[in-house]
């Protein structure tokens, strides 16, 4: 009876007991029974942050410094900049200036000098600016200009040989500058403007128009001159000289002292207004001309 009671006993306590909770060191083994050879993977996180630890973590902070490098490399290959386009030269000019057609049009852009310029240009216009100085430079490679306006600059030099490649040249306007004399110029030209300037008579050389064989308009009123410009050619048809400091003008500034028969038909119009000289006491001074100039006769 004693031996059934304790068989009783111990199958009534036998599902209340649990089986113990399985080890740390067996918590790390995997057992893959699929194959042949039995494997097992140490996987705990004690082991990672072990191999995570030392030597490693050194390996792997090099691994992604010599990406850092890499990619550093790849960004500066990345931003090493072009070689412009040669059909691009003339690109920043064109976007500051309007290009259209051979003509650039820099006006009221606030230039200080002049921009190059794309090398078919015929026309620029670039008055009321701050450019001070016109060199050689500007138009050494710009053979086909025909016309040049710089009205309304600061220009106060222009250096010698500015002018001496522009074979083509026709009309130049310097008018509303700061000029104390006249550079050399081109010989076809057929219209030069330099009113509203500060030029004086011993600022034109004697033979600075003597060769311009086309030049039809001459505008140099509202300057200092002290006397009409020597060796004006037969060409001319407008010639301004208002507004000056012209004190006396000789038999031969117009026409020619020993050649009673010589007739100045070309010339349309002379203003003389606003000198401090009385036309009226030089009556010898035009009898070559179909018109009397504009000016004080009294």
């Amino acid at each position: 009876m004693k031996t059934l009671q304790s068989t009783l006993l111990l199958l009534l306590f036998v599902p209340l007991i649990k089986p113990a909770p399985p080890t740390q060191q067996d918590s790390r083994i995997i057992y893959d029974y699929g194959t042949d050879k039995f494997e097992e993977t140490l996987f705990s996180q004690d082991y990672e942050d072990k191999y995570l630890d030392g030597k490693n973590i050194k390996e792997k902070k090099t691994m992604i410094t010599l990406d850092e490098k890499s990619l550093q490399l790849q960004k500066d290959e990345s931003v090493t900049p072009l070689t412009p386009k040669k059909e691009n030269d003339e690109m920043p000019t064109c976007l500051l200036c309007v290009c259209l057609s051979g003509s650039v049009y820099c006006e009221e852009v606030d230039i200080d000098a002049v921009p190059p310029l794309p090398k078919e240009s015929a026309y620029l216009y670039a008055r009321f600016n701050k450019i001070k100085k016109l060199t050689a430079k500007d138009f050494a490679d710009i053979p086909n200009l025909k016309r040049l306006d710089f009205t309304g600059n600061l220009i106060e030099d222009i250096e010698d040989g500015t002018f001496s490649k522009l074979s083509l040249l026709e009309e130049l306007t310097l008018a509303e500058n700061q000029l104390l004399k006249l550079p050399v110029l081109p010989p076809k030209l057929t219209l030069f403007n330099a009113k509203y300037n500060k030029i004086k008579s011993r600022g034109i050389k004697a033979n600075t128009f003597k060769k311009l064989n086309k030049l039809s308009f001459l505008y140099l009123d509202h300057n200092a001159l002290e006397s009409v410009p020597l060796n004006l050619p037969e060409s001319l048809r407008v010639i301004h000289l208002q507004f000056n400091n012209i004190t006396s003008i000789t038999d031969d500034t117009f026409c020619k002292a020993n050649d009673t028969r010589y007739i100045r038909d070309r010339i349309e119009e002379i203003r003389l207004e606003g000198n401090p000289i009385v036309l009226g006491k030089h009556p010898n001074s035009f009898i070559c001309l179909k018109r009397l100039p504009v000016g004080s006769y009294v």
